[in-house]
């Protein structure tokens, strides 16, 4: 219930006011009373009432004084103000402390309703928002993980668009800026067990290896974060402090490595292979790290501990004989964003692309062509899988490899893959997903709670760390309009009702639904209705 506070010098006055108050029709009971302004002040901080009936002219305080005090004490409640002089200056003061409503006595019973109900509708409205915005802030709140892990699953692969990053980082990610990285490539070995396993038990099993690495890395690194890159693929950025020296550090990475290697082989009967990329001082750099750390994996030299698929890249690989093909993380990274995003031809120009660039290089073999169709195929996989959409189900295990076996050239990868990529898309299999409905409903929510505000796409992605592309592509693809249509569409719906009601004019509805140029909200208007704004004033 809604509670109402009183103060009036005159005793006569306050009784006469609690007995006019219509309590069960407000749904408003009464919180207190006082004498004067002073008495007011401990009554309010007391009972804290939502609506204030005050006096002006009383002992001790006068009305405005604990009016003023009020409002620098943080009081956000309704006052309305019943005095028995109409003062202009006590009038124009009281506009300034944000009264609701100025009556002069004797008032009448249905005016002190109807002021009284418009009060507490207003405040109804004001509460409504409240535990809306609180609702949108919780989603946020849920949504900042999913944010936050891409972020550094781009950091890793050096997908981070922007070369001035400091405003980019997510808060949890700040201390970055004060630390040297390196990562730790890790490649899951494929067996016969692992390659029997469904997208789901692949899922599980991937589940379990970075709850083994999270627990063994934190008893070796304060610092670390630890991302998947694609199926067979994941990192450590190990973040150290920048004094610590060269080899005390690659001692205790090397150290990790073979924990690394032992735990994942004990516990899930599993080989992986893992590669340490080149420190770095810079968070853009880290993508570096992390190629530098696959491809000393793909090389295949001298293991940096015997026994153990441990391998450090070093300067020195930069030059030499032994070259093999570089495993694009980028384009692993770029392809399964694209499809997580539904781009159906993003996806097919990122492949496009890559293997038009691919088919000029030297040295160029089937087995590459082979390996390379496989893990596209798995990511490609994987991505669907995460968006709803099992590809098992459309395609067979042996009709791919099959396939496979038979792309002997880049060119045929690319046209092999992207026809794969066209039957899902327009398979019935395909139809959107949750993730991507629930960033939408937060969207469209947010514009039918702030429509009258300054609301733009960047705006909106920069308070969920997504970028505006991403957002855009997503909310087209999921209400087949752009953003900015919509947000327009929401307010001149909202203009028309506020028109309707016949109670503001043309140039405040304008305001309130976020235009602040009268003729260009009427142009818009006419657009979207047919009409003239002042056509249904009329």
């Amino acid at each position: 219930m809604w509670k109402i506070g009183i103060i009036d010098d005159d005793r006569g006055v306050l009784q006469g006011i609690k007995r006019a108050i219509p309590w069960d029709e407000l749904n408003a009971e009464w919180a207190g009373e006082a004498l004067n302004g002073e008495e007011g002040l401990a009554m309010i901080q007391s009972a804290c009432p939502d609506i204030v009936i005050t006096d002006l002219y009383m002992p001790v305080m006068n009305g405005l004084d604990m009016i003023e005090q009020l409002r620098q004490n943080g009081y956000k409640g309704k006052v309305i103000i019943l005095s028995g002089y109409s003062d202009f200056e006590y009038a124009r003061q009281a506009l300034r402390l944000n009264v609701s409503d100025y009556l002069s006595k004797p008032v009448s019973v249905p005016t002190l309703k109807s002021v009284l109900g418009e009060a507490i509708a207003d405040l109804e409205k004001q509460e409504e928002r409240r535990v809306k915005q609180d609702e949108l802030l919780q989603k946020l709140r849920l949504y900042e993980p999913f944010v936050e892990k891409e972020w550094v699953k781009s950091a890793a692969a050096g997908t981070l668009q922007n070369s001035s990053l400091d405003m980019e980082i997510p808060t949890p990610y700040r201390y970055w800026s004060e630390c040297d990285h390196t990562v730790l490539g890790i490649e899951l070995v494929r067996n016969q067990r692992s390659a029997k396993l469904s997208l789901s038990d692949w899922s599980l099993l991937r589940f379990a290896i970075s709850n083994i690495i999270g627990e063994v890395t934190q008893g070796i690194f304060v610092s670390f974060d630890y991302t998947d890159l694609h199926t067979n693929r994941s990192v450590i950025i190990v973040h150290s402090e920048p004094t610590e020296p060269a080899d005390r550090l690659r001692e205790r990475l090397e150290q990790l490595g073979v924990r690394l290697i032992d735990c994942v082989k004990s516990y899930l009967k599993l080989k992986i292979r893992i590669g340490i990329g080149e420190r770095k001082n810079s968070i853009k750099d880290i993508g570096s790290s992390t190629e530098e750390a696959f491809r000393v994996i793909d090389l295949n030299l001298q293991p940096a501990v015997p026994g153990y698929d441990l391998f450090v890249y070093t300067q020195e690989l930069h030059s030499g004989d032994a070259q093999a093909p570089v495993r694009p993380i980028k384009l692993y990274l770029e392809l399964a964003g694209a499809i997580r995003t539904s781009q159906e031809n993003q996806a097919r120009k990122i492949i496009r692309d890559y293997m038009t660039r691919l088919e000029k290089e030297k040295g160029i073999t089937k087995s590459y062509v082979g390996m390379l169709a496989g893990e596209l195929w798995g990511i490609i996989a994987f991505a669907f899988y995460e968006m709803g959409t099992v590809l098992d189900d459309i395609f067979s295990n042996e009709c791919i490899t099959r396939e496979i076996a038979d792309l002997n050239r880049p060119s045929e990868l690319a046209e092999w893959l992207g026809a794969k990529i066209g039957i899902v898309f327009s398979s019935r299999e395909w139809g959107g997903n949750g993730k991507h409905r629930q960033a939408v409903d937060f969207m469209m929510e947010y514009i039918h709670e702030h429509y009258a505000e300054d609301i733009t796409l960047a705006g909106l992605a920069d308070k969920v760390y997504i970028s505006r592309n991403y957002l855009s592509m997503i909310f087209k693809n999921i209400t087949g309009e752009t953003f900015n249509n919509y947000l327009t569409r929401v307010r001149i719906e909202k203009a028309r009702e506020l028109l309707m009601e016949k109670k503001v004019l043309v140039y405040e509805v304008a305001e309130m639904v976020g235009y602040k140029n009268v003729p260009y909200f009427s142009t818009v208007f006419k657009k979207i209705t047919g009409m003239n704004p002042t056509e249904i004033v009329k």
